[in-house]
Parts: structure tokens; C-alpha cells; sequence
């Protein structure tokens, strides 16, 4: 296939139609914010994409992919419907990745122990990178049990002996316990570690779209300051309101943003459509 080029792109549309049309390698990134596993009913449809018991994909103390699935459908018969509607689009990403590239997929506590050991499986246990934690305090508190604070970024690479990461461009915040360092260091601030204490995009802040899931620049902006360069392309496939694109084109990035949803697009038009060189498209869907 031909290198990406042209414009950035919002595209309208199930990203399973769009992803096939896409490039090998052609991004540096790729966010993925998918839909949490709520309870809410996912869409599924039939794909090549499954791993056989036999295939040459071997994960997590040399089990095949096929036998780790199994074993976790029997343990949850909910998570074989998220997982099908979530796997063959990971199998894109993956596909869609430079060999230099970097995978940040975004979840909460319901998945993300699930999608680990998948993902060891599906990619290979060397290419795990990192588990982010995003820890914020907001919203309401149980009092049955410790309120769910945080969210989950599990940082997979597309080659463990090749990828991109530059601490040096990533911005740096206040140290916790200023006077435990030198003042020339609490001038220059420290470098986040893989727990980021970021609030959420606030009600009244200027960052708001009204967009449900809006998830904060601030941390989109460490992922893609840390884990792309200027001029290389970003991906992410469920868009929501375009924070993605927003802090990519801040940064210097060119930009690929999928959604279905017609709210999404909405609030991405009003985001980018007074940007000069975003195009917005609409996706024939596959028969």
C-alpha cells in the first residue's frame, strides 16, 4: 500500500469499514478510547481475525491465544462479546502501527486485566511497554467500598528493539514534596512516572465540548509529546470530541480520527471546522 498522505481526516463511519483502507505502518501512534464494558450491549460482527488453537501466536507462559480466550470466556461469559467486538480492531491497529510505533489502549478496572494478558497474547509479551495509571478525584464516592478513581492505559510497541519514546519532549509537573529536592529541580519540575495525576476535563473549563467521554488534553498531550515526533501521523479510531486531533495538531502531528457516532462527528465540526486542512469524510459502509 501507498504511504499516508493528503490531509488530516475526520472520518464518519464504523471504524471496521474504514481501518482495512488504511496504510501498513503508517502511524506513529494510536490512542484508542474504546467503549467501557458497562454492561451496555456491543456490537459484533463476524471476522477472519480469531486465533486458532493451533496458530503460531503463542502469549503468556507459551499458551496459544485461542486457549488463554477460552479459558477467560468461561470465567466471564460477558467479556466474549466485548473482546469480539474489540479484537479484530485491535488486530487493525496493529497492523496500521510503524515499526516504530506505539499503542495506547485507554480502558477502565471492568477490562483491563482482561485485555492484558489477551494482548500479550495477540501481540507478544516483549512488546508490553508499560500500565499507565490515570488517578483523578471527581464525581461522586461510595461509601461500600473504594471509589473507582482511576483509569487504565496499557502501553504496547510494534517492535520492542525500535520504538519511539522521548522523555526530554514530555512536559514536566510540580514535585509532590518540593522541599525534599534542590530548588534548581523544583524550577525544572520532574518527569511523570507511570501513575499521572490529572483531573478530569472540568463542567465549566474551557476544554469542554460537551461530549460525555471527553477525556483531558493534558493527557492525551503526554502520549503523544512522549511517543511521536513532529510530522508523524496519529491515529484513533473512536474519537468521541477529537481531543486526539485537537492536542496533534497542537503538537505538530497529522491526524486520522474515526466515529460512528453522529454526536462525535457534531462536536468534531465545531472543533475543527474553522481548521484550515481537516477534511471531513463520510464512509461507505461495506456490504
Amino acid at each position: 500500500m501507498p504511504p499516508l498522505a493528503g490531509p488530516d481526516r475526520i472520518i464518519h463511519a464504523d471504524n471496521l469499514d474504514v481501518l482495512p483502507g488504511l496504510p501498513d505502518a503508517a502511524f506513529t501512534l494510536v490512542y484508542l478510547d474504546p467503549p467501557f464494558n458497562s454492561g451496555r450491549v456491543q456490537g459484533r460482527r463476524p471476522t477472519t481475525n480469531v486465533r486458532s488453537a493451533t496458530g503460531s501466536v503463542v502469549g503468556f507462559q507459551g499458551q496459544r491465544y485461542e486457549r488463554i480466550r477460552g479459558d477467560l470466556v468461561h470465567y466471564d461469559d460477558r467479556f466474549d462479546d466485548y473482546w469480539g467486538f474489540l479484537e479484530p480492531r485491535l488486530a487493525e491497529a496493529w497492523r496500521l502501527l510503524a515499526d516504530d510505533g506505539t499503542l495506547y489502549l485507554h480502558l477502565d478496572y471492568r477490562e483491563a486485566h482482561y485485555a492484558k494478558v489477551l494482548l500479550d497474547a495477540l501481540f507478544g509479551r516483549e512488546c508490553f511497554l508499560n500500565e499507565i495509571i490515570w488517578a483523578y478525584d471527581y464525581g461522586g464516592k461510595s461509601k461500600r467500598r473504594w471509589p473507582s478513581k482511576h483509569d487504565t492505559i496499557l502501553v504496547y510497541v510494534k517492535d520492542p528493539k525500535r520504538y519511539y519514546f522521548d522523555s526530554t519532549a514530555v512536559d514536566r509537573e510540580p514535585y509532590m514534596a518540593p522541599g525534599l529536592v534542590t530548588p534548581e529541580k523544583v524550577e525544572l519540575g520532574k518527569l511523570p512516572t507511570d501513575v499521572w495525576w490529572h483531573t478530569i476535563v472540568s463542567p465549566t473549563g474551557k476544554e469542554k465540548t460537551g461530549y460525555p467521554t471527553q477525556k483531558p488534553e493534558g493527557v492525551i498531550r503526554r502520549m503523544i509529546q512522549a511517543s511521536s515526533r513532529e510530522g508523524d501521523w496519529v491515529l484513533d479510531f473512536f474519537a468521541g470530541s477529537g481531543t486526539t486531533g485537537a492536542v496533534a495538531a497542537a503538537l505538530g502531528r497529522r491526524f486520522v480520527l474515526v466515529d460512528e457516532n453522529p454526536a462525535a462527528i457534531e462536536v468534531m465540526r465545531g472543533r475543527f471546522g474553522e481548521i484550515s486542512g481537516v477534511e471531513f469524510e463520510e464512509a461507505v459502509a461495506r456490504g
